[in-house]
């Protein structure tokens, strides 16, 4: 069996907003959000896509015939507010005859999580504080819609992910630009890697900072990097940032990288994992992962990252 595993909100968060062209949302091996919740509390509201997973007489959830777990890289489960896998302390409420208009025992999300690991090829996870921690920080992403066409996934834009939780995100222009992020990541200052002006921004000017530099190998990221980093730690304080370029993939990453290697102790190479893990489909261009190696070098008195590797 694959196994359970505990998922902390800003995983599901990131994980919820990963794409390419179109969200990953539309692929069907990508993410299966199953509602371990009664009946009742998953009508007033779910997650984004998430399908409840029903019980029949005995109490005992039931999988779904219509989905096959067989390949999906990510099975997350969440009921109201699990916060651990200890299955003694979940076998506390008996796994028999539930009634489903009432709350659901602790630990059911664990529970469910046990019955779908027969079928998955990669561990389960079990949303860590449940459907009420990860309400309190993302509230927008909760829903009453149950059916979702292939084409309102195509046009949902994802937010951009959430490196420092609450505190630093990275995204692309046009999230950027939308007003309604802003509002629900409580998004005040910005760091635009790009060579688009900040029209959109024009009252707010102590509250940006620009890098006007294109995507090329030969473009200078590094002579910034410690601007950059004292403008992010200055805003943090007080307010979210969000950096980002035109596709939000390259120049913005080198950005957050640069910052993380400053001002959060991580060596590129680590760096690299955690922003990598964060959006899976970052590029730096080979300019910019060598500007990063030197400022490695500048801020450890040394290079710890061998940049050679077929990763980099």
């Amino acid at each position: 069996m694959a196994g359970l595993e505990l998922c902390e909100p800003i995983e599901l968060y990131n994980v919820l907003n990963q794409a390419t062209k179109f969200s990953r949302l539309t692929d069907r091996n990508y993410l299966c959000l199953i509602d371990a919740r009664t009946k009742r509390e998953y009508d007033e509201s779910h997650l984004i896509t998430a399908i409840r997973m029903k019980q029949n007489a005995l109490g005992l959830y039931v999988v779904p015939p219509s989905i096959d777990f067989t390949y999906i890289k990510h099975c997350v489960v969440y009921d109201g507010r699990t916060d651990i896998l200890d299955f003694a302390s979940e076998m506390g409420d008996t796994a028999f005859g539930v009634d489903e208009e009432k709350n659901a025992p602790s630990g059911s999300a664990a529970r469910c999580g046990r019955v779908l690991q027969q079928f998955t090829r990669f561990p389960v996870q079990v949303l860590r504080g449940g459907y009420e921690r990860f309400t309190a920080s993302y509230h927008f992403l909760q829903t009453q819609k149950i059916f979702w066409m292939p084409r309102e996934l195509e046009d949902f834009l994802p937010y951009p992910v959430e490196i420092v939780p609450r505190k630093l995100y990275m995204g692309n222009y046009r999230q950027a630009c939308d007003q309604q992020i802003q509002k629900d990541l409580k998004i005040k200052a910005h760091v635009n890697v790009s060579e688009e002006v900040d029209m959109f921004f024009p009252n707010d000017s102590d509250n940006i900072l620009h890098i006007p530099v294109p995507d090329s190998p030969e473009a200078d990221m590094l002579s910034f990097f410690s601007d950059l980093c004292h403008f992010i730690d200055s805003r943090m304080n007080h307010d979210a940032v969000l950096v980002f370029s035109t596709l939000g993939i390259s120049r913005c990453s080198t950005a957050i990288m640069a910052y993380l290697i400053h001002s959060c102790g991580l060596y590129l190479k680590n760096a690299w994992s955690y922003v990598q893990k964060c959006k899976r489909n970052i590029r730096p261009n080979r300019g910019f992962v060598q500007q990063l190696s030197e400022w490695e070098a500048r801020v450890y008195m040394s290079t710890v990252t061998d940049i050679s590797e077929p990763n980099y």
